[in-house]
């Protein structure tokens, strides 16, 4: 009894830890990574303004920051675009096929009483 509760012990520890940790950081808020791109560009800006002394390199940062931004909407919007692909597919949410066979057994002709 003892060998087998080492041995799912032993499994237990083969199996990646670090997957949970990237499942969860993929699974932050939209919001949030939004305004950490924007805040990271604006950071990188004002680097770059302070070491150079040039005032238009904070700009240069903020449009960076912003530009992350949109990928990170990019991102997350072909993401979900796969995982509703991918639903489509699937026999219970085939709604539209069905849709379509219905519509082709109804005759919207003249009506003979």
């Amino acid at each position: 009894m003892a060998s087998k509760e080492n041995e799912e012990l032993e499994e237990e520890g083969r199996k990646p830890r670090v997957k949970p940790i990237i499942e969860a950081a993929d699974s932050l808020s939209l919001g949030i990574s939004m305004v950490v791109a924007v805040l990271m560009g604006v950071g990188i800006g004002w680097l770059l303004k302070t070491l150079t002394g040039i005032g238009w390199l904070m700009w240069v940062g903020v449009f960076i920051g912003v530009a992350a931004a949109i990928l990170n909407v990019y991102k997350a919007y072909s993401k979900q675009q796969k995982v509703f692909e991918e639903l489509a597919k699937e026999p219970r949410y085939a709604i539209k096929k069905q849709l379509e066979d219905d519509d082709d057994d109804e005759d919207y002709g003249e009506k003979s009483y």
